[in-house]
């Protein structure tokens, strides 16, 4: 659940914020490998993934004609056209003014952010053997470009110049935020820094460029090369039909002789956790999955880590920040680590408290089954006896409910949603090409006036060479420069199992809260209406990029989604009311685990980068933090440390991990909105929403638009009903409130916020 990382140039605009970031339509089925070729104007010998992008929708990625051999030299000729332009800006002999310096820097850049977002797509779905030696390659060499650009002084001169100039405070309010965002990026990316410090800074760049590397391609080859081989038909004991048939797919997509295959992803994973009646394959599937990065083989995370941490530690002191948390929250809506810290333990202890409680319901009823009297829950039986508890006190069996979560059926009622709230109809086209078969594209238009807002493509399924988990990408920003009108074209991505050719893919109602939550990051990006693409769509900061699609998850549950797109696979009938009231009834429960499991994760992320120097052994440092937090024996985090890839695999969340329970303060407040009025879709606030959060991407201080939306700052009050913990009292969240702005509209740094 997770915004991808944005190209090189606009990168620059956040570059330390590093924003890594379905009715009646035809279903998935629809053939989309027979689209045409677009023919691509290419210079002689220039490779086709260089050349503007030509074809349908305001020009498409020419994913059909993508040779991994052609990264290299398409991103060197790339890179040098851009530093090209850099130097024409930096250089011009005319005195700097907002068009000549900074809406030129907006101008700049297209070749390499065209080459970097399908560059981007080979990195996160189709990161072969190949692919992997370019990326290693590759990754020094590109951070040590963008640092040629922010370590530029005569370039950095300009942008401080118009910065200063009285005459900024007359540019349009969007103008001043540009003008704002652009140069404290350069100043955060070491632009004030002297000649040996700059490159030192570089050199620490290139490092952790390369490091971050290696580490998502450890963590890759962990789950490409381990799998849980079922080999009986015992083995597959209490599984249901679905997860089953996946199983005995993968064995034989696999060509594994057995009765099947786990994968050793949470798609697989978790359902495998929560339904085997096998103890023993319970363990070994959850050991194989926790030490993903941590198995003292080649592929082991934990050096890479302590490097990675030294690293940002000393890049941290080079810019004037005690530690890399410190610098990564500094122009966040939290600001500091220490009220980040404040929030999550605030929580924690609660979530603690429940977990106990929850842990005795399952002992007691483990002791009902009959299990030895030394029987005790271990953290590979929790999702096994969480699911007996919740069928013992509510009746409710998460595969009863699954039976009516078709993953199309779920994705046409999104597009509803997107219909209800923010007038887009979505419509399936044929015409462009895609990277693999399983990726599906439809054309997003405005209900109301025809006009296309942007493209959705769709990779829902898992397959070697793909990052786990699930995340949005933007290969091209919303823009209205120079009378243009550049629409999006944005992406979600997933990993659900296929099943059987022909057959519907159902999922859990987690997968389809997730699905949701990854939906409203496409919206944040397809909702986009700003003039200069480095502010558009999701380009927030961390801790409220997050919030849009936090707040999305909230329509899944709502009747209308449920009773029109909540259908049986077998008969097409709607959900049961009292399958739906049960599900009601038990929305709060199991809710500590997933809170504490996340909080671990967060607490763990910001406390190693609040180290700051120090040497970290990352297994022992997070043994013993747990155990100071008092984490509960039987659960892990949700990310253990040398897997931790929203951390390590980029600086994209690093330090910022807290950023989910932030956002979902605010979309816990937010939705109150609607409940509070004409309930989930309420027209008027639908248009505060749209109007104050999801349209004006980083034209505006995040907290300013919020307060605009909700018409107060936000509470902590209804997450905590939400999440089924005693609260005392109202209680405002907001960690710094911005003022309302005066004339030029303070940045995000001066107050804050993924």
């Amino acid at each position: 659940m997770r915004i991808a990382p944005p190209s090189a140039n606009r990168r620059l605009t956040s570059l330390l914020a590093a924003l890594s970031l379905a009715a009646g339509t035809p279903t998935l089925s629809m053939a989309q490998s027979t689209a045409p070729t677009i023919t691509v104007a290419t210079r002689a010998g220039q490779p086709p993934v260089l050349a503007p992008w030509a074809g349908p929708h305001g020009g498409v990625p020419a994913f059909d004609q993508v040779k991994v051999a052609d990264f290299k030299p398409a991103m060197e000729a790339a890179m040098a056209e851009n530093l090209a332009e850099i130097n024409r800006i930096a250089t011009n002999a005319q005195a700097p003014t907002f068009d000549n310096t900074i809406a030129a820097l907006e101008r700049s850049g297209a070749a390499i952010e065209r080459v970097e977002a399908v560059y981007g797509v080979w990195n996160s779905t189709l990161n072969d053997a190949a692919f992997s030696g370019v990326a290693r390659n590759m990754a020094p060499r590109m951070a040590a470009f963008s640092d040629q650009i922010t370590q530029n002084a005569a370039l950095f001169k300009r942008i401080e110049a118009v910065y200063n100039d009285p005459a900024t405070k007359k540019l349009t309010p969007e103008q001043q935020r540009l003008v704002e965002v652009r140069y404290k990026a350069f100043v955060r990316a070491g632009a004030k820094l002297d000649a040996t410090a700059k490159t030192r800074l570089s050199q620490i760049n290139q490092q952790l460029a390369g490091l971050f590397t290696r580490f998502q391609q450890n963590v890759l080859a962990e789950e490409a090369d381990s799998v849980l081989v079922l080999k009986t038909d015992k083995d597959l004991g209490g599984l249901p039909a679905s997860l089953r048939e996946a199983a005995k797919s993968t064995a034989v997509t696999r060509k594994v002789e057995a009765a099947g295959v786990i994968t050793n992803t949470r798609s697989s994973i978790d359902p495998f956790l929560t339904y085997s009646d096998q103890r023993a394959l319970r363990k070994k599937a959850w050991r194989m999955f926790t030490n993903r990065g941590d198995n003292g083989n080649a592929h082991d995370n934990n050096a890479l880590i302590t490097q990675i941490l030294q690293l940002r530690a000393e890049r941290a002191k080079l810019l004037g920040y005690p530690t890399h948390a410190h610098l990564r929250l500094d122009n966040t809506m939290m600001k500091s680590p220490e009220k980040a810290m404040a929030l999550m333990l605030e929580m924690w202890k609660p979530a603690v408290a429940r977990v106990h409680e929850e842990v005795a319901d399952m002992q007691a009823l483990a002791k009902k089954e009959g299990t030895p009297a030394d029987f005790k829950i271990e953290p590979w039986d929790y999702r096994y006896y969480a699911e007996k508890v919740r069928k013992a006190r509510y009746d409710l069996d998460q595969d009863e409910v699954k039976q009516y979560l078709q993953l199309d059926k779920m994705r046409e009622g999104m597009f509803w949603v997107a219909g209800e709230l923010f007038n887009f109809a979505f419509v399936p086209v044929t015409d462009v090409p895609v990277y693999h078969p399983d990726v599906k594209v439809w054309q997003v238009n405005d209900k109301t006036t025809g006009k296309q807002v942007g493209l959705w493509y769709f990779d829902p399924y898992a397959r070697p060479g793909k990052n786990s988990g699930a995340w949005m990408n933007a290969y091209r920003k919303q823009e209205r420069m120079d009378g243009q009108d550049v629409t999006t074209i944005v992406s979600n991505n997933s990993n659900f199992v296929k099943g059987k050719d022909g057959e519907p893919v159902l999922i859990s109602w987690t997968d389809a809260t997730t699905l949701f939550h990854e939906f409203g990051h496409a919206l944040h990006g397809l909702s986009s209406n700003v003039t200069y693409p480095s502010l558009a769509g999701t380009s927030v900061v961390r801790d409220y990029v997050e919030f849009p699609s936090q707040l999305l998850e909230n329509w899944l549950p709502t009747p209308q989604v449920l009773n029109k797109f909540a259908l049986h696979y077998q008969t097409g009938k709607p959900i049961p009311q009292a399958l739906v009231d049960r599900i009601n009834k038990a929305s709060t429960f199991n809710e500590v685990f997933a809170t504490t499991e996340f909080m671990a994760s967060a607490l763990i992320d910001m406390k190693l980068h609040l180290a700051g120097d120090k040497v970290i052994d990352p297994d022992k440092f997070e043994r013993e933090t747990l155990a100071e937090l008092g984490m509960p024996h039987e659960l892990v985090m949700r990310h253990r440390t040398p897997q931790f890839s929203h951390v390590f695999s980029s600086d994209g969340y690093s330090a910022g991990y807290y950023s989910y329970l932030w956002s979902v303060v605010l979309a816990a407040d937010g939705f109150s909105a609607f409940t509070e009025a004409g309930g989930p879709y309420d027209k008027a606030v639908a248009e505060r929403l749209r109007k104050n959060v999801f349209t004006v991407g980083n034209t505006i201080d995040p907290a300013v638009g919020y307060r605009a939306f909700r018409g107060r700052d936000p509470k902590i009050d209804a997450l905590m009903k939400q999440r089924g913990f005693p609260m005392a009292g109202a209680k405002a969240a907001s960690p710094t409130p911005a003022k309302k702005p005066v004339g030029k509209i303070k940045s995000a740094a001066g107050v804050k916020r993924k």
